[in-house]
């Protein structure tokens, strides 16, 4: 039989997918170890997964973690910058920060030729990092003058502002870093954080071909880190009514423009309807906002809308960089569309090209075995498993479009959106 590349192949839903679940283990000083093998490549990731201080309700100097974290590279009682880059240099070696708003650590990534001689070094970094004087001052002048260009952007600024009215800036998750907070730093900052937060419910996720010697040899060198147990603090977040934020800048030739809410947890029955609502609204390159604002109306190269992922609530944004003039009417078309989409039919075509499109994106997401742990994670962290990817695949198949309109308008109210505009 001739094959006729001239049309492409039919495109099918899958009836099921499964996933292979991580092996657990548990290291004698109760880290809990996810691993999932993987036979068809010769690359190991490991990252190590501790709770931020924000998700523990814990209160520290603005920074503290970004510098400690970003400074476990400085040196070591052992090694100094120098020393550190050239080895891991030439053991084709990547060690990376991991910072979220709930969620801190470091992450390995190397060769499994090479996994048992760098392991022993990315240890060190975990308990023998020494903080010195001079990198911490560097640092420091580094990071004032990134704050100083970071807050001339529109867009970086519109986030902050965003962040801060939708978590309050008592929260960690909504504050604001100033040059005085960089200036506050001092070494003995970090070196508290390091022996006595940093490493607060650690967890490891873990992928690579890796034997039980390697298994064995993270339980010997990671078995021993010194960790700290606290409860998680549970954050209810409630949304603010008719807020909005205008940073006016007479010279700016644009503006940017956050708008947004909380929304509901990973968990709930509900959470499916709204992340599908979000893509017919601007969370793809063909929706709905993108073929009024951008293509339409030529007010914005871009917007997109997108769900945010917290452990109590994800919560909700469209962000765009306009023409300053239009400001006002890229956010009264944003509201336009918000209420189509929840009110008038979705045409059956527009239904099945998005629905196409959820299948064909949450199948890309699993296309290596890296990416696989990655989702797990996500997860894993909002306290469910792999089973909501196939929950996740149900839902796509059998969606109907009033069923996700009566969410949309359940949740995506404009009485309850923070509104941020700078430029």
């Amino acid at each position: 039989m001739t094959i006729d590349r001239s049309l492409a192949p039919e495109f099918k839903i899958p009836e099921h997918i499964d996933f292979p679940k991580p092996i657990q283990r548990t290291l004698r000083n109760g880290v809990h170890l996810y691993f999932i093998p993987t036979p068809e490549i010769g690359a190991v990731k490991l990252e190590l997964v501790a709770d931020a201080p924000g998700i523990l309700g814990r209160k520290e100097k603005k920074l503290v973690p970004y510098f400690t974290l970003n400074m476990l590279m400085e040196g070591t009682r052992g090694k100094t910058s120098a020393n550190l880059d050239e080895f891991f240099d030439t053991f084709a070696t990547e060690v990376e920060v991991i910072s979220t708003f709930e969620h801190q650590g470091l992450s390995l990534l190397t060769t499994l030729k090479h996994f048992r001689k760098v392991l022993p070094l990315f240890r060190e970094l975990l308990t023998e990092a020494i903080f010195p004087e001079k990198e911490l001052a560097k640092r420091k002048s580094q990071k004032a003058l990134s704050l100083n260009i970071m807050r001339e952007k529109t867009g970086n600024r519109a986030s902050q502002l965003f962040r801060k009215g939708l978590f309050g800036d008592e929260h960690a998750f909504g504050q604001i870093p100033e040059e005085e907070d960089v200036n506050s730093i001092e070494r003995a900052d970090l070196i508290d954080f390091y022996q006595s937060q940093l490493w607060c419910n650690p967890e490891i996720f873990l992928t690579g071909n890796l034997s039980d010697i390697e298994l064995d040899l993270i339980e010997e060198l990671l078995g021993d880190l010194p960790v700290h147990q606290a409860i998680e603090v549970p954050h209810i977040f409630n949304n603010k009514t008719n807020h909005r934020l205008i940073e006016d800048r007479d010279t700016a030739l644009q503006s940017s423009i956050r708008l947004g809410c909380h929304l509901i947890p990973k968990s709930d029955p509900d959470y499916f309807g709204l992340w599908a609502f979000n893509v017919f609204l601007g969370g793809y390159f063909g929706s709905r906002l993108i073929k009024n604002i951008r293509e339409d109306k030529g007010h914005t190269y871009g917007i997109y809308s997108s769900i945010g992922s917290l452990k109590t609530a994800d919560y909700w944004v469209v962000m765009a960089d306009v023409i300053k003039e239009n400001r006002d009417d890229v956010i009264e078309e944003i509201y336009k569309e918000i209420y189509k989409l929840q009110h008038e039919p979705i045409p059956l075509a527009e239904l099945e090209t998005v629905r196409n499109y959820l299948v064909g994106n949450l199948l890309s997401n699993f296309s290596s075995s890296f990416e696989l742990i990655s989702r797990f994670k996500s997860v894993h962290q909002a306290g469910l498993n792999l089973d909501f990817y196939k929950q996740q695949l149900d839902f796509i198949k059998s969606f109907q479009a009033e069923g996700i309109q009566g969410i949309g308008q359940k949740y995506l109210s404009p009485e309850y959106m923070v509104e941020v505009i700078v430029g």
